[in-house]
């Protein structure tokens, strides 16, 4: 990040103002409405501004800025057109370690004013880091339809209640269960509604019987977190994602799709590389029940789906026979992920009529796969781990009949932004590769429909590329 989101309490605070147009009339607007002591320094004011200092607890000077007018000033914007008097505003005020912004120059600001979505007590911000405040406007525009203006009523009311429910409930992961029920539960609707006198008697109701379950059992949580694109998450595993307390997650989740786990979760790297695991499997379905049992909310986050080599049918196994609650959410495999981004149909009606998932992870790199079942006409083929072995993979599948021709392709960090496809035959693809530093993970299709990449192709291209 660029700029830290920070919320100032500036209520009796002094802030300057340097400017009198119609900017420095909206900049003085937003700390007046902080309940800042407002004190404006300009040469010329417009008619706006000379109403808008008709207000308590708003002062001004009229003439050139000079030093002076940073004593005794907690804060200060600059919103003039002389980029040379910008400028020495804010040097003087890095000068003094008084926080100030240069409107339209974030390179001479320590802060940057955000759009904002106002429902106070609850305001959300909105910052492009200064590259396109147009950009942060039109966020806000369409957080605005998304936010009801209910919700400051919402978090008044609850905010009255938070004493007696931490009186209520022993622990925190009861008090974070009961107002996740409550904020998205009756008592919300109600306030949506205007009916805020029932919204606070249901409220005050469901304290007292203790409405939401209290008992120490928590709940797991198997989310796939698909190929790498955090756009390609389900809404379902980006919800329960947020809410999960503690987060268990594999290599193979990228950066991106961890980043939208809830903030203050508990996040717990468990493996695997090939043949560094971080964790045995057996451990981490135990450190699974363990922490449901401790009362946690349990996300284990892996990349794909669950169920096509990731190992979620053993973890679930232990989590049933230990009668712990959990759900499953399906992800986008890394072949259906990686075969869109990299433009290869798995089926195709002129090349391939079927296709099959294959673990490329031969143990002990012995050939033991059916490579005769795999040898198949008018079918695609699928390996995952298979960068290590992909030179013993070509070879068998030529040594028990595919041809040597056979269009093959081998993909790294698919749909992610690091996404590479590397094409060739079975026969040319081991030298083809040889000293490219290959960055896991990576997938291998094999298959006549290797061949539409080219024609098909569309992420990553330049607009001169896809021209």
């Amino acid at each position: 990040m660029d700029f830290l989101p920070l919320f100032f309490k500036l209520t009796g605070k002094t802030c300057l103002v340097v400017g009198g147009g119609e900017i420095a009339v909206r900049k003085a607007g937003m700390l007046f409405s902080a309940d800042a002591q407002v004190h404006v320094v300009s040469k010329a004011m417009t008619k706006s501004m000379t109403d808008f200092l008709q207000k308590d607890g708003c002062s001004h000077r009229l003439g050139e800025f000079i030093a002076d007018d940073l004593n005794n000033v907690q804060l200060v914007i600059a919103a003039t057109n002389d980029k040379a008097l910008n400028k020495n505003i804010s040097q003087l005020a890095h000068e003094r370690n008084i926080p100030v912004n240069v409107v339209d120059d974030p390179a001479l600001c320590s802060f940057i004013l955000p759009a904002i979505v106002d429902r106070s007590p609850v305001v959300v911000a909105v910052s492009s880091g200064g590259k396109s405040p147009v950009l942060a406007r039109l966020i806000r525009a369409r957080l605005e339809t998304l936010i009801p203006s209910g919700y400051g009523k919402l978090a008044t009311l609850v905010g009255n209640y938070r004493g007696l429910v931490k009186q209520k409930f022993s622990t925190i992961n009861q008090r974070r269960e009961f107002w996740e029920s409550v904020l998205q539960g009756p008592v919300a609707e109600l306030i949506f509604a205007g009916k805020d006198k029932q919204a606070a008697q249901l409220l005050e109701k469901e304290v007292e019987q203790q409405s939401v379950r209290s008992n120490d059992m928590g709940e797991v949580y198997l989310v796939g977190g698909g190929p790498g694109d955090p756009d390609l998450l389900t809404f379902r595993a980006l919800r329960l994602m947020q809410q999960a307390d503690v987060v268990l997650y594999d290599r193979l989740v990228s950066e991106g799709v961890r980043d939208l786990c809830r903030r203050d979760a508990q996040m717990i790297h468990v493996g695997k590389a090939r043949d560094q695991h971080t964790l045995p499997q057996e451990d981490i379905s135990k450190m699974l029940v363990r922490l449901a049992k401790e009362g946690h909310r349990v996300c284990r986050l892996k990349g794909g789906d669950p169920f096509i080599f990731g190992r979620g049918g053993e973890e679930i196994e232990l989590l049933a026979k230990e009668n712990i609650p959990f759900q499953v959410v399906p992800g986008i495999t890394a072949a259906s992920g990686c075969a869109a981004y990299s433009g290869i149909p798995l089926t195709h009606r002129d090349y391939s009529q079927s296709v099959r998932f294959v673990t490329g992870h031969l143990k002990d790199g012995a050939p033991d796969l059916d490579w005769e079942g795999l040898i198949q006409p008018r079918q695609t083929l699928v390996f995952y781990m298979g960068l290590v072995g992909l030179k013993n993979i070509c070879h068998q599948l030529i040594h028990h009949g595919l041809g040597s021709k056979t269009p093959i392709a081998l993909i790294q960090k698919g749909t992610t932004i690091d996404q590479r496809v590397y094409t060739g035959t079975l026969k040319s693809m081991p030298s083809d590769i040889e000293g490219l530093e290959i960055q896991p993970p990576t997938l291998i299709i094999v298959g006549e429909v290797v061949k539409l990449h080219d024609e098909l192709s569309w992420f990553n291209l330049s607009p001169k590329d896809s021209s």
